[in-house]
């Protein structure tokens, strides 16, 4: 490992990083001779991977240029698509609304007042068609920030692709479908856990067969980080989630390195650009040796730790939201410093709203400056061999280890959710950042700092509330003129196979394609698995 000396010069609040580990004021070589970069951080490309998953990383081409995006309807979001892929984005990525995300459809209880409001609403098949109207997909690489529900919007992108005559053998993307940090950190599952991990088994198994080019789950710590998790907190838990999904798909007879190549991992990257870099590079380190010692794994794609990162939008303020456009560029900055494979940029009204086209077309174009105006893409991991980024590395991966092996000792990632420790533990860090911020210690340009007395006024994009009751209208003429008895049947069918161990996505794929609904196929399962309530909840 990098042994470096430091010294330590600066009060207890400035010389810590955000995971609360010792930041030294001046970093250089320790005494211990013969210290060679080359065999101590190997090569990019070859295990463990610290310098990034390609030999060549961006030297041969930049990351994959990934806008989230998804509002309203599903030809609004088409539009912004469009948009986004004549400005120049490389893959897409769809925001669904919170019905959606929950498994109702848009004319559920639960649902008014929240259709189309934070992603799209999709309800059923024809949603689907017109979301990716005219858009190849064969051509694009297609992103789903989609959990509990996955499998059926999987499904859905299938199906419509197979009407444009598009093999799934052809399609490549990923569908978040992570759970497990639903619990800890976000809440829209639905499913208790063991249920839930049966379902991601399943989609691992559909996706060898059907789909091979698909990115089974995107095991994300960004959600726990926006809730404020340390960076040292975000990658031990994110780990710590992914062991979780191996066992299972392991535990259900599936050999790992048939499934953990199609792996991918979901991060967040912050302002504090010498903490994320080492992040990201002690997190590759760490899952390489996870995979080949803990598991055994001997391909060794199945050792790369390949990932999205989305710059952090609890950074962003309301207050003097320009700023933010400073922010994003610095956020994303970090993350290519790192070595991530897509990025997602911000754009800098989201503190306030939807963000507009023009704010999200200069969240692109700030990804396209980092790539084709400066010199980062001209090297590999520019930062190897520093003494700061170095040390932080393994201070982060020694850290990050010991939190996995107290979830390691509490029975695993899901005997921890149920003893409720990610979500104390996130929680706890949370409230530290509000009492520094709120008492001056932690700088907020423009927050607690650097104010003005009279902000301008700012026009945010709008939501038109009418489209719930042209939701609910499509609905109603989907349910008319459908073959209402064939649904029924399909969805017996995938109630049948959850009392099974039948493969679920293929009776879904059945359903969905007599017009099925999502909200009809959730219940079916819901019929059968119940739905989770946490500790906290009873």
């Amino acid at each position: 490992m990098f042994c470096l000396t430091g010294t330590f010069g600066r009060t207890a609040m400035e010389s810590v990083t955000e995971s609360g580990l010792p930041f030294a004021e001046v970093y250089q070589p320790s005494s211990l001779d013969g210290w060679d970069p080359q065999v101590q951080l190997g090569q990019p490309g070859q295990y463990p991977f610290t310098r990034g998953v390609y030999p060549s990383m961006y030297t041969g081409k930049p990351w994959t240029m990934r806008q989230y995006a998804g509002f309203g309807t599903a030809a609004e979001s088409n539009q912004r698509y469009r948009q986004l892929l004549a400005a120049g984005t490389t893959g897409l990525s769809v925001a669904f609304d919170l019905p959606t995300q929950m498994g109702y459809d848009s004319d559920h209880p639960l649902a008014h007042g929240e259709v189309g409001k934070v992603g799209v609403a999709i309800d059923s098949i024809e949603d689907m068609r017109v979301l990716f109207n005219d858009i190849p997909l064969d051509q694009v690489s297609t992103s789903m920030t989609i959990n509990a529900p996955a499998a059926v919007l999987l499904v859905l992108y299938q199906l419509v692709a197979e009407e444009q005559g598009i093999p799934a053998s052809a399609l490549n993307g990923t569908i978040q479908n992570d759970v497990l940090k639903e619990y800890i950190a976000r809440g829209t599952y639905i499913y208790p856990p063991a249920q839930s991990l049966r379902l991601i088994t399943d989609i691992f198994t559909y996706c060898r067969n059907e789909i091979p080019k698909w990115n089974t789950i995107s095991i994300s710590g960004y959600h726990m980080a926006e809730a404020g998790a340390t960076p040292v907190q975000e990658i031990a838990f994110t780990l710590a989630d992914g062991i979780e999904y191996v066992k299972a798909a392991v535990a259900s007879g599936q050999d790992v390195d048939d499934f953990a190549p199609r792996l991918a991992f979901f991060f967040v990257s912050r302002t504090t650009i010498l903490e994320e870099v080492a992040k990201f590079r002690a997190a590759r380190r760490m899952w390489a040796r996870i995979m080949k010692e803990q598991f055994g794994a001997k391909n060794p794609k199945s050792w790369m730790l390949r990932f999205h990162t989305q710059t952090a939008g609890v950074q962003l303020t309301a207050q003097q939201p320009e700023i933010n456009l400073v922010r994003v560029a610095v956020q994303g900055l970090a993350a290519v410093l790192g070595g991530t494979q897509s990025l997602h940029t911000n754009s800098f009204d989201e503190a306030i709203a939807l963000p507009t086209e023009k704010a999200a077309r200069l969240a692109l174009r700030t990804q396209q400056v980092l790539a084709y105006e400066t010199d980062v893409c001209e090297t590999v991991d520019p930062f190897a061999g520093s003494y700061v980024v170095e040390s932080l590395t393994d201070d982060i991966e020694s850290a990050a280890t010991a939190l996995i092996d107290r979830i390691t000792e509490m029975g695993g990632a899901v005997s921890a959710i149920e003893q409720g420790f990610q979500k104390s533990e996130i929680e706890r860090s949370a409230y530290e950042i509000a009492k520094q911020t709120d008492a001056g210690e932690r700088t907020v340009v423009g927050v607690n700092k650097f104010t003005i007395d009279a902000e301008e006024k700012y026009e945010p994009l709008r939501v038109n509330p009418a489209i719930e009751a042209e939701q609910v209208a499509r609905l109603a003429a989907l349910r008319a003129s459908r073959d209402n008895d064939e649904v029924a049947r399909a969805l017996d069918a995938i109630k049948a196979a959850a009392n099974s161990d039948r493969n679920l996505l293929y009776p879904m794929k059945d359903a969905l394609k007599a017009h099925a609904t999502v909200g009809e196929v959730s219940d079916a399962l819901r019929a059968v698995w119940g739905q989770y309530t946490p500790i906290d909840s009873l």
